[in-house]
């Protein structure tokens, strides 16, 4: 299926992430603590999609998908957020992401929410 990166920087939450996502199908092209890490893992390895914390350390998730959008600008990105990080989306959805995931979520809203981001 599709190579996805995922950055959090929760060791536990990218393992979760990982797990649901290859068993969805998907390849995980590799993974990031940190916002830093994450703008390079995408340049290198050109995912058909990452899922992005917004609270990471060096550099946030909003600032890695900007940086992310100027290298290419069809990246495709879904911002991963805690509850009361909801006032922050807007900011995530004009940086560039395609869409959100709420924490704590549902292995079906991952799912629906990928499927969704993959095929537009």
């Amino acid at each position: 299926m599709s190579r996805i990166l995922v950055c959090d920087d929760s060791a536990f939450m990218r393992m979760m992430l990982k797990k649901l996502l290859t068993d969805m199908g998907h390849e995980i092209a590799g993974e990031a603590g940190d916002g830093k890490q994450a703008v390079q893992l995408y340049r290198q390895h050109q995912p058909d999609l990452v899922t992005m914390d917004i609270t990471m350390p060096i550099m946030d998730g909003i600032e890695a998908v900007k940086h992310i959008h100027e290298t290419d600008p069809s990246a495709r990105i879904i911002m991963v957020t805690a509850i009361g990080q909801r006032s922050i989306i807007a900011d995530a959805i004009k940086a560039g992401a395609a869409s959100f995931i709420v924490k704590p979520f549902e292995p079906e809203q991952v799912e629906e929410t990928v499927n969704k981001v993959l095929t537009t």
